[in-house]
């Protein structure tokens, strides 16, 4: 995995799998608005931070950019292979990044930027931008103001322990020292990911601390979340479950030394 990965990036190597199923995309309109801010047009080359399985490499396919993934862990990379044709793909982490200074246009994380040693992954993409280059950022946020979504994330977070999470927002205050970067700007998109109901229990064993647990553990868990379904009046009928998200983009375009 190499030194200084988080531990409980081990859990993704083991859930890449249930990543790839249960984990969801991303709106239309949240890819455009994306697109727009990055300032984006066809064959400009996108750099794309934690890469995962290539959910989000694949839906910057209307970009009709150069994408180039980066990967560090060998689970969510073989997943990323067969399932993401024609981007290039990087064995690297966020903080060390071999590319050349100034070759990208832009610099994508989604759903990753939180697992990064940030002062030191945003100095990096400093470099690899060109001038005039910006970062964007992206999370689905699930929405527990819905009661059974709000049960799930009680369930996930009393297993998941002490693991980088987005909504700490933690990562803001890199900015703030790291300089080089101009203000962030942001926009947040309703999502419904309709899923079948046994990926449900797969969007709950991708959490990395959950793959981690032994198979007796995940199989308990699984159990949990058919109740939870179970025990709303909708759910308990149906065979696709509308799993609700916010869906969170962040901007900050590269600021140049005058």
């Amino acid at each position: 995995m190499g030194q200084g990965l988080h531990p409980a990036v081990h859990g993704f190597d083991r859930s890449a799998e249930s990543y790839e199923r249960g984990r969801p995309g991303y709106p239309p309109e949240a890819l455009a608005y994306l697109r727009d801010a990055l300032g984006l047009r066809p064959g400009d080359r996108v750099l794309e931070l934690g890469a995962g399985t290539g959910k989000f490499t694949r839906a910057m396919d209307p970009w009709a950019a150069r994408r180039i993934a980066v990967e560090p862990i060998p689970g969510m990379r073989a997943v990323f292979v067969r399932a993401t044709p024609g981007a290039e793909l990087l064995t690297a982490r966020a903080e060390t990044l071999p590319v050349r200074s100034g070759a990208v246009h832009a610099v994508v994380a989604a759903q990753s930027f939180h697992w990064f040693r940030q002062p030191e992954t945003l100095r990096e993409i400093h470099r690899v931008l060109r001038p005039g280059g910006a970062l964007g950022l992206v999370w689905n946020r699930r929405d527990e103001s819905v009661p059974w979504v709000k049960e799930l994330g009680t369930l996930i977070d009393a297993e998941a322990g002490d693991i980088p999470r987005t909504r700490s927002e933690a990562w803001r205050s890199a900015f703030e020292s790291a300089g080089g970067f101009g203000p962030i700007a942001s926009s947040q998109f309703p999502h419904i990911d309709p899923l079948p109901r046994d990926r449900v229990i797969d969007r709950v064993l991708s959490i990395s601390a959950i793959g981690l647990l032994p198979p007796e553990r995940q199989r308990a868990l699984a159990d949990r979340v058919q109740e939870i379904l179970a025990r709303d009046p909708y759910l308990a009928r149906a065979e696709t479950v509308p799993f609700p998200y916010r869906t969170e983009v962040y901007v900050a375009r590269r600021l140049d030394a005058s």
